[in-house]
């Protein structure tokens, strides 16, 4: 026979597990928009649980600090999209144009564009934070790892070489994303700026012996 007292016991868990995912997904979404609006700095675990309507205790029964959430940030805004971008960048350097490079440059501005919201949370964070240092290295290691067309066409003693060649462009670009469109010290078009940079990194980027 089967004990119908386990149905009613079964839709409690079931209840109270969708009350949990319902409660971690506003403390995510709270974390971001506050982040987004003050940085990481200034938003204390209590700012978030506030934003949400529930105390300290239920925020740390769902993430043990204030970084864990901007990690949960990280892993569902950052890690897929930001290695599509370079799997992109993996295809774009084997057609061996130049336009289409500067067609990525572009798609790769637009992309920081989407995430430049939280770009300030994420660089306060990585300096105050050593669990973000690290997971923010592991981010940037991953990147020309999965251009494996690129390093393929790198001698294999020079393909640390090439992997330094993709972080620097990784860098320079998100720097340049920071000082133009959330600084605005620099004054350019989109698309000079994706010209000048398609100008240093084209040739920057092409393995040796390649035309």
């Amino acid at each position: 026979m089967v004990d119908t007292a386990d149905k009613p016991r079964q839709r409690r868990g079931t209840l109270r597990d969708e009350q949990k995912r319902a409660t971690r997904a506003r403390l995510v979404e709270s974390a971001r928009t506050l982040f987004s609006e003050r940085g990481y700095a200034a938003v204390t675990v209590d700012d978030i649980a506030t934003d949400v309507g529930c105390s300290r205790a239920t925020f740390y029964l769902h993430f043990p600090s204030k970084v864990d959430v901007l990690k949960a940030l990280s892993d569902e805004d950052m890690a897929l999209s930001t290695l599509a971008v370079y799997q992109d960048l993996d295809r774009v350097l084997e057609t061996g144009s130049r336009a289409e490079f500067t067609d990525w440059v572009t798609r790769a501005i637009d992309w920081f564009q989407q995430h430049r919201e939280m770009l300030s949370a994420w660089d306060q964070a990585t300096v105050l934070e050593p669990d973000m240092q690290a997971i923010a290295r592991e981010g940037m290691l991953a990147l020309p790892n999965v251009m494996t067309n690129y390093l393929e066409r790198w001698p294999e003693g020079r393909r640390d070489e090439a992997r330094l060649r993709i972080e620097l462009l990784s860098t320079q670009l998100e720097r340049f994303f920071t000082r133009w469109a959330m600084q605005g010290t620099i004054d350019a078009s989109a698309e000079l700026a994706a010209e000048v940079l398609t100008d240093i990194w084209f040739p920057a980027l092409a393995a040796p012996g390649a035309d």
